[in-house]
């Protein structure tokens, strides 16, 4: 059953067009791999799913329901989180102030509201034991954990709230062997509950090891939607280069 539906998005920043028309779709529990030379688009289609940016034309559905006018707000709540390169972590709160952040729970006290605190750290240690996360201790700042930790941090903020869809954007860079593994193993757990994945990464091996299928984005078009048990590496790799050779030689053609 199709979650999300991206239909015919197209996005310029001023006279810089870089998305043309991308067809893109993900059902419920399936992990698609999006892939591509930098400046190819990923992000940027990215975050018009998220609410960020605003598409100059297209369509996108979340379970059916046309999401383009609902703010980044109102699409979280409807199930669609991304875990961005940078982490988006304040790095001088703790663990339970950063899954909370924005959504933090609310206690009465003489009629007056104050965040919960001990909620916020109970449903923070449980989120982290959930995800078998090796955290020195949930009361630290973030800042002060690996990078791997901090990744932990993040795709446990994404999922407290249930989410339907997560999008993770380069979720393996600069992490150790050990932790790269751990995010993987993540991935395929989403995948078992039946939540949607989209993987924005450079490291094919790591594509190939746990998508359904590869979406090949290139100058802001999709070059290629690949099965990923019926394609390679070679196959994935020369879908990248090849478009981007198409595009050149286009170009020249146009000059000549």
């Amino acid at each position: 059953m199709t979650l999300l539906k991206i239909s015919k998005v197209s996005k310029a920043f001023g006279p810089v067009s870089v998305l043309h028309g991308v067809d893109m779709s993900v059902d419920r529990g399936e992990v698609v791999g999006l892939v591509g030379d930098n400046g190819a688009g990923k992000s940027t289609l990215m975050k018009i799913v998220t609410g960020m940016y605003t598409a100059d034309a297209g369509e996108i559905t979340l379970d059916g329901q046309n999401i383009l006018d609902d703010n980044p707000g109102e699409r979280r709540r409807m199930g669609i989180e991304m875990i961005y390169q940078d982490l988006a972590l304040a790095r001088q709160q703790d663990v339970s102030a950063n899954i909370f952040l924005g959504r933090e729970p609310q206690r009465k006290v003489l009629g007056m509201n104050f965040v919960d605190r001990a909620t916020m750290r109970r449903e923070a240690q449980a989120m982290i034991d959930r995800l078998g996360a090796r955290l020195p201790a949930i009361n630290r700042p973030v800042g002060s954990f690996s990078g791997g930790q901090q990744q932990s941090v993040a795709i446990a903020r994404a999922l407290t709230f249930d989410p339907k869809l997560v999008i993770m954007d380069e979720p393996t860079a600069a992490l150790a062997v050990r932790e790269v593994q751990g995010v993987l193993d993540l991935i395929r757990q989403l995948k078992s509950e039946g939540i949607g994945v989209i993987l924005i990464s450079h490291r094919l091996n790591d594509v190939l090891s746990v998508t359904d299928r590869i979406v090949v984005l290139n100058h802001g078009r999709a070059a290629a939607n690949l099965t990923t048990t019926e394609t390679n590496m070679t196959e994935v790799v020369s879908a990248i280069v090849g478009s981007a050779d198409m595009d050149h030689a286009a170009a020249h053609e146009a000059r000549g």
